[in-house]
């Protein structure tokens, strides 16, 4: 091409940029920016839902889409969104922890034992002493004192062998008349969740104690029973029997006593003090005055030494102590009045004690006949008078003349 052909077409390239391009507007990047605006205008409506289902950040996106123009950077790529799959209703829930050796032992079958399920139960006990003739064996417990019955006299509950349940505790009477052996007796359950007898705590018996008063159980598992020395009953009051507190605790199968008294002392209303005498006869002393003499015996027939005696004589004022006879009194009979007193020391039990006790009526005193009473009385310690079951042989009645 010559020289002149290439100028001629240059000249048609530059009419051509001055008449026809100066029309057409060349997609830059602003106009990429413009169009796309305008379209995501458009597509707003459509998208706005799922844009922000899908990012959490739609509104960022949003402000950024209407902000002002800026070069374009470079293009990240789209990520790839995963939705957690929604758990399904039937999914199995997670198993349970599973229990090893150091968890607790579980509780036995029915738990504690209640005052009402021991009655309702078939039992055993613990042999009552010989000759008791009262059943032990698949019996019944009673909420009454009927005949024959094994009574439930007391009842409580407690930790008595360590294992974490609670045990029932009983005091129970086979009723024999007004009395009847009584024990105290520990229940547990069984595997199978059946009442059964733990074992024995305490029971009566013909020595001591005779009697069982009541029961608690604390809380480090001690059974403590109120234990009476004598029987109630047979003319003798409750109030009369000396009573303990005494702990046991179940070790090695067993109960053994741990705590409290392991013996009584003597009871003072365990004595009975028989007296006789004879009668008084007085006669002429050669000074004018008239004497004579009683001879007085006191046995205690009881099971108890009585601490004291006090022996009293009922004669008339003018009839008074006289001789050696006297020597055993602890006080001075001769500054008594009417009754004399004569206070001897401990009498024991099975023991007797025998005075001959002299009297002197003096000179030109006139003394007549009459009846006067000779009485013995135990007493404490402290001197004062005691009660004892049978008090009628106490007291004898003699003539004086």
């Amino acid at each position: 091409m010559s020289e002149q052909e290439i100028l001629d077409l240059a000249e048609e390239f530059a009419h051509y940029r001055r008449t026809v391009l100066a029309e057409v507007e060349v997609p830059g990047p602003a106009a990429v920016r413009r169009t796309a605006r305008l379209r995501g205008r458009r597509r707003l409506g459509t998208y706005t839902a799922t844009a922000l289902a899908l990012f959490g950040g739609a509104a960022v996106g949003y402000a950024a889409m209407n902000g002002p123009d800026r070069e374009p950077g470079p293009v990240d790529p789209t990520p790839t969104i995963s939705a957690s799959p929604t758990p399904s209703s039937s999914a199995s829930p997670a198993p349970s922890p599973s229990v090893t050796s150091g968890s607790p032992t579980a509780t036995p079958p029915g738990g504690k034992i209640s005052r009402a399920q021991l009655l309702g139960a078939s039992v055993t006990l613990p042999a009552w002493r010989a000759g008791s003739g009262c059943a032990t064996s698949g019996i019944r417990l009673s909420g009454n004192d009927r005949e024959g019955a094994n009574w439930l006299l007391a009842f409580d509950q407690g930790d008595v062998d360590g294992d974490g349940v609670q045990e029932a505790v009983a005091l129970v009477q086979c009723v024999r008349g007004s009395g009847g052996p009584m024990q105290v007796v520990a229940f547990d359950r069984d595997q199978q969740g059946r009442i059964v007898t733990l074992g024995r705590v305490v029971a009566t018996s013909n020595d001591e104690p005779q009697w069982l008063f009541a029961l608690d159980v604390v809380d480090d598992g001690t059974v403590r029973v109120q234990v009476g020395d004598i029987a109630p009953g047979g003319g003798w009051p409750a109030e009369w029997s000396q009573r303990q507190w005494r702990g046991y605790r179940f070790k090695g199968g067993s109960f053994a006593q741990v705590s409290g008294p392991t013996s009584f002392g003597p009871n003072p209303h365990d004595v009975n003090l028989v007296v006789s005498a004879t009668n008084l006869v007085l006669t002429d002393a050669p000074d004018g005055s008239r004497t004579g003499t009683i001879t007085v015996r006191v046995r205690n027939g009881g099971n108890e030494p009585a601490a004291y005696v006090a022996l009293r004589l009922g004669l008339p004022e003018a009839v008074r102590p006289d001789g050696a006879g006297w020597a055993a009194c602890r006080d001075d009979p001769a500054k008594t009045g009417s009754p004399v007193t004569c206070d001897l020391n401990q009498l024991g039990a099975g023991k007797e004690v025998r005075l001959t006790l002299g009297f002197r009526v003096a000179s030109g005193v006139t003394v007549g006949t009459g009846k006067a009473d000779v009485d013995a009385r135990p007493m404490n310690a402290s001197f004062d008078f005691v009660e004892e079951v049978y008090d009628p042989d106490n007291t004898v009645v003699i003539t004086y003349r």
